[in-house]
């Protein structure tokens, strides 16, 4: 050993033996979550049986389930679908031109009856309706937004519902098949 290493470890030593400074241990890792408890079931083993038969029971049972109510758990939730704001843009717009049309043929009517000139009532009113045809453009917009922000959260409610009730299903039948082997499923 060349002295550098007798050094370090003279020094490794020192530190452990003169301070009292421990080395730290890992913790014991954490038991492994089993098959049931990934779902939500509570399994005591009410004939007695050891961890590794239960482990294999409980795999054997998640296996079953899938396979008879076709859903699995551990698949990930299929996303739901977006709200359909492009259908609904294309079916709203112009609301500018058309105010713009009805102002300027109000103001050529009321120009032409006033002034006797319909053109520069007619430009006036069509200013005018430019004006409330944006207005109405934007509470459009504003109803389309709202419309489609609650039928986003419709969606979303009525998929968080379908898949609660999916796994539900799913836990009867690895309940069941747990409790035909022998054990208490809660």
């Amino acid at each position: 050993m060349n002295a550098v290493a007798r050094n370090i470890t003279r020094s490794i030593l020192m530190a452990v033996g003169y301070t009292g400074i421990a080395v730290a241990q890992a913790p014991a890792p954490a038991p492994a979550a089993s098959t049931a408890s990934s779902v939500g079931l509570f399994v005591y083993a009410g004939k007695g049986q050891d961890m590794a038969q239960q482990s294999k029971d409980e795999t054997e049972c998640y296996g079953w389930s899938k396979s008879q109510s076709g859903i699995d758990p551990a698949a990930p939730a299929p996303a739901p679908a977006p709200a359909a704001t492009a259908e609904a843009k294309k079916k709203h717009g112009g609301e500018r031109i058309k105010g713009a049309a009805r102002g300027a043929a109000a103001g050529a009517v009321i120009g032409e009856v006033a002034n006797d000139d319909s053109g520069e009532g007619a430009a006036v009113g069509a200013a005018a309706g430019v004006v409330a045809g944006g207005r109405q453009a934007r509470k459009n917009r504003h109803e389309q937004e709202e419309k489609a922000a609650e039928t986003t959260q419709a969606n979303a409610d009525a998929s968080k519902t379908a898949q609660q009730q999916q796994l539900d299903t799913f836990k009867r039948g690895m309940g069941a098949c747990l409790e035909g082997r022998g054990y208490t499923v809660k």
